[in-house]
């Protein structure tokens, strides 16, 4: 078919710098650029963010104001559809306009009848029971249905929704490339001698005590104590990540004499730049999501500290399982997880390999069935 152009509005968690976030921003562009090339399409996007002109300065697209409705209308109304996701949108655990806000935007591209597209989305926690029949309606409505785990399927089947229309594919940040100049092997990247093992240390408040700060704490200086490390902590959320990150850094003290060292990395808001970081690294240990998708996508094994279900269920599809959580974590038992990776982490990439390559490749499905569904319709 000849060539052709279709402007997709996408709605989303973008320009907060949130480096997860704009990860998925970043993989949902790239996943489209490549499947429309595939297929004879120019996708033309435009993103909601609640800072175009840095979103667009960052990634290169059209950009308009996610709290200005003029702007947002306008820009439905110009459209050929609306890409909803991903991450965790409709959960009503970080408060109660969440979920109408993602669900509010989505209903105004209905009512302007353009085809909406529900993209690796994690859906829930929703406490809010009356949320529940809203989601029915707008998904219902929907023409392409995709959450990133099967408890979200399960939801939303729980809600109404037809599982049939449900499909479930990968976060979408499992596609994520590396910067094109620093694309080598895994085996390369992970495997590489003469250097102190790099663990990778995404942390976040959650606790008002910090007790769970406290016990990674101590459990990295336990495995400093024990095995000479490289201690690299990767603030993901800005600026309160890099705050829990220097938190974790000053009850660390200093380790100088144990032969490991301790660093942090600043301001890597670009998400492959971060992607890169946690490429380097020997083991990931997480609290936020993307830093165990961004390590798992990259075979770098992961250690992942629970806070929410959507890391349990992310672990889960690789088989493996949190060193414990925010409300039950043992240091010591953080240090021994993380040495034994470490230790084996030839062993754990044989026999893994093969799984977390499907994952990405699976992960540009959604943009695969947008493409496609675009072309019959137009």
């Amino acid at each position: 078919m000849d060539a052709s152009t279709q402007t997709l509005v996408i709605s989303g968690y973008y320009g907060f710098r949130n480096s997860g976030d704009e990860a998925v921003l970043k993989s949902i562009l790239t996943a489209l650029q490549e499947q429309g090339e595939a297929a004879g399409v120019h996708i033309e996007p435009v993103v909601l963010s609640i800072d175009p002109e840095w979103t667009t300065s960052m990634y290169g697209v059209k950009s308009v104001h996610r709290m200005k409705l003029g702007e947002v209308r306008q820009a439905l109304k110009d459209s050929d559809g609306l890409i909803s996701g991903g991450g965790s949108l409709l959960q009503d655990v970080t408060g109660a306009k969440t979920i109408p806000y993602y669900l509010g935007i989505l209903k105004l591209a209905q009512w302007l009848r353009k085809p909406t597209f529900i993209y690796s989305q994690g859906i829930g926690p929703v406490n809010r029971k009356l949320f529940n029949p809203m989601i029915r309606s707008v998904f219902r409505k929907s023409a392409y249905i995709s959450v990133r785990d099967s408890q979200s399927a399960e939801l939303l089947a729980k809600m109404g929704l037809d599982p049939a229309v449900i499909q479930v594919v990968p976060d979408p940040v499992m596609g994520l490339p590396l910067p094109a100049a620093d694309r080598q092997s895994p085996v390369d990247r992970i495997f590489s001698d003469g250097e102190l093992p790099v663990v990778g240390i995404s942390v976040r408040y959650w606790d008002s005590q910090k007790r769970e700060l406290d016990a990674i704490a101590d459990g990295l200086r336990q495995l400093a104590g024990q095995k000479p490390v490289h201690l690299r902590l990767l603030p993901f959320h800005q600026p309160d990540d890099s705050e829990a990150s220097r938190y974790v850094m000053d009850r660390i003290g200093d380790i100088t004499g144990t032969g490991s060292q301790v660093s942090i990395v600043e301001d890597a808001v670009d998400p492959q730049q971060m992607l890169l970081e946690v490429s380097r690294c020997s083991v990931i240990i997480g609290m936020r999501l993307h830093s165990l998708i961004y390590g798992v996508s990259q075979y770098v094994p992961p250690v992942g500290i629970s806070y929410d279900p959507k890391i349990d269920q992310f672990l889960k599809r690789i088989h493996t399982e949190p060193v414990g959580s925010t409300a039950a974590l043992s240091g010591e038992r953080l240090a021994a997880e993380t040495q034994r990776l470490i230790e084996q982490r030839e062993s754990w990439h044989a026999s893994h390999e093969a799984a977390i390559t499907a994952l990405k490749q699976e992960a540009q499905a959604p943009a695969r069935h947008i493409i496609d569904y675009l072309i019959r319709k137009g």
